[in-house]
């Protein structure tokens, strides 16, 4: 499968959705992925990208912004506390805000720096417990927090787990978002989001389909950024 593929079942999903063309923003996440690929797709025009780690996204993008520098970096994997100096600085976006202390963080950097990336809050739809998240019955009073913080919350982020229906995620996401008037939904990745842009999905996220196989990781698996 191509770029462009990912692109005409995007546009054909919408149609299907009985939605405007444009209303979801392909997220072509680049993590782990061989500069080839990725230079293919700027070369094919694309310029939202997402990352799962600060560090591997400023090693590749510090110098490929000197080329694209029109390019939108979107953070989709989880954050220390201790990157968030680092991240803000480099990302527009943020999908993966999951807890007060990070939300704490972010509102003081935006202070210092009189701005911030949007934000998205991460709900552990699943309630896994090896996945960050905010529980789905702990989002609303956390929405309020981040609000009340002046964060610039634009939606919400859902991983559902992998031997369950998405549907039923992806419906549970909305409804939390709807109850608390928020429009962005950050849900779908390559293999369910085509069924996440039918339950309004703002964002979808995609990476293997776009880009092939992840190279393997050199540092130890699962550590967040």
């Amino acid at each position: 499968m191509s770029y462009r593929d990912i692109i005409d079942r995007i546009r054909a999903a919408e149609r299907a959705a009985d939605r405007p063309e444009g209303s979801v923003q392909l997220v072509a996440v680049s993590k782990q992925q061989p500069e080839e690929r990725v230079r293919a797709v700027l070369g094919a025009g694309h310029r939202l990208f997402g990352e799962n780690r600060v560090q591997e996204a400023a090693r590749r993008w510090t110098p490929l912004r000197e080329e694209y520098p029109d390019v939108e970096l979107h953070l989709v994997g989880p954050l220390q506390t201790n990157k968030a100096r680092q991240a803000v600085e480099l990302f527009s976006t943020i999908h993966s805000l999951d807890r007060p202390k990070l939300a704490r963080k972010l509102a003081q950097l935006a202070q210092e720096r009189g701005s911030s990336p949007t934000v998205f809050i991460q709900v552990n739809t699943g309630k896994e417990p090896q996945k960050a998240g905010v529980l789905p019955e702990d989002a609303d009073a956390f929405i309020a927090e981040v609000r009340a913080m002046e964060l610039p919350l634009t939606g919400l982020m859902c991983i559902p787990p992998v031997d369950e229906e998405p549907a039923l995620h992806f419906a549970l996401l909305r409804r939390i978002a709807e109850r608390n008037g928020l429009e962005g939904l950050s849900m779908g990745m390559s293999r369910d989001f085509e069924t996440a842009i039918r339950f309004g999905a703002t964002h979808v996220r995609i990476g293997s389909a776009i880009f092939g196989p992840r190279a393997p990781r050199e540092d130890p698996a699962g550590k967040p950024s």
